[in-house]
């Protein structure tokens, strides 16, 4: 059974979002997140939910938050149900920190239309799409609660004041020591992890690093095996993330522009795209995947319940 919503009443909330994949209630000084089953593409969520994927990402981002918790402290507390994590109620920043180390999905788009600047951030001239860059490269994007994130530079960031800028210096460092340890674990199970992004909030003046890292949602992945004969032969790269969603989108019609209207997903495409986040957490891990057998939502709220002692 997919987690589609939940929109459970609890007494002493104090909040309620319902974000494109997580449903987050707050509590005085908590948030708990239910990672459900849907999924999103072109900023829009599709309308059929894909079975575990919601265990999956909540089950990935707590192992690499556990696995960077040297680097920068994290909002977890507890994770009382796989698609359940629990933790501290963090101000966000309002930018999501995109970091790059290939030439793939957005970037690759921006390139193959002419641009040579992505984000404040100059790109060299005669790459193909998904070649490695020559260093990973920052490019963040504002938070939008509706509608499209936009790209945005550093320089504009500052300049707007939306993060001062020792804030914004520090967020750009554990930026790139998350993406270097991500490299070394992908790397150990024959990935590369080609991009990813990082959300951060503030708490009693300290920085804690927010959400979820390193999944199939936030990241891209390719198989490190063959990557370069592929690159060599100008062939599509073998990769475990949710672009293969997206092409699947393009192909049919739909990049989340005015007027188009997604196509329909058939049993066996859902089926597919729950055996890739399956998959992704299998190589990642090095684990096997266990299906949760209490993936029910009256479950779900009792786990919540019960952390907060609520009825």
């Amino acid at each position: 059974m997919a987690i589609k919503e939940t929109k459970f009443q609890f007494e002493n909330s104090t909040g309620y979002y319902c974000g494109k994949v997580r449903d987050v209630y707050s509590f005085e000084d908590k948030l708990a997140m239910v990672t459900s089953d849907r999924i999103s593409a072109f900023d829009v969520v599709l309308p059929r939910a894909i079975p575990y994927k919601g265990q999956v990402l909540n089950q990935i981002a707590n192992l690499f938050l556990k696995l960077t918790s040297d680097i920068v402290p994290n909002w977890v507390e507890s994770v009382p149900h796989p698609n359940v994590t629990i933790g501290k109620k963090c101000e966000p920043f309002m930018v999501e920190m995109v970091i790059r180390g290939y030439l793939a999905g957005h970037a690759a788009r921006e390139y193959k239309a002419g641009k040579r600047m992505l984000c404040g951030v100059a790109l060299p001239e005669g790459l193909k799409e998904n070649d490695k860059l020559p260093e990973p490269i920052i490019t963040p994007t504002t938070k939008a609660h509706e509608g499209h994130d936009e790209d945005i530079s550093r320089e504009d960031i500052l300049a707007k004041g939306i993060i001062d800028e020792a804030d914004y210096l520090k967020l750009e460092d554990y930026t790139r020591k998350l993406f270097q340890r991500g490299t070394e674990i992908a790397a150990k199970s024959g990935l590369l992890l080609v991009d990813t992004k990082y959300e951060f909030g503030k708490l009693n003046g300290e920085i804690y690093l927010l959400d979820e890292i390193h999944t199939p949602d936030s990241s891209r992945y390719f198989y490190a095996e063959g990557y370069q004969e592929r690159q060599n032969k100008g062939e599509k790269q073998k990769q475990l993330s949710k672009e293969f969603v997206r092409q699947w989108l393009i192909e049919n019609g739909f990049q989340g522009k005015e007027g188009q209207e997604v196509p329909e997903m058939s049993d066996e495409f859902v089926e597919s795209v729950s055996n890739r986040y399956i998959e992704l957490y299998q190589n990642i891990t090095g684990k096997a995947f266990v299906k949760a057998e209490n993936n029910d939502i009256q479950t779900i709220e009792a786990s919540i319940r019960n952390f907060f002692n609520v009825n």
